[in-house]
């Protein structure tokens, strides 16, 4: 998420209410917590970014 958010793929409200709010209601928390793997695309929130897969970087 850093990485998107830093290249301006990402909104920052993501930052805020996650990273820096509630970062426990993250869903990609709860799975690397779980041992459990994640596409890089998914947000906090569970769902998943298409356009954050087919342009990782600028």
């Amino acid at each position: 998420m850093k990485r998107y958010y830093e290249i301006g793929r990402l909104d920052r409200k993501w930052i805020e209410q996650y990273c820096k709010g509630n970062w426990e209601k993250c869903t990609r928390f709860q799975m690397e917590e779980a041992g459990k793997s994640h596409p890089d695309w998914m947000l906090p929130d569970g769902s998943e970014d298409e356009s954050l897969k087919s342009k990782r970087e600028t």
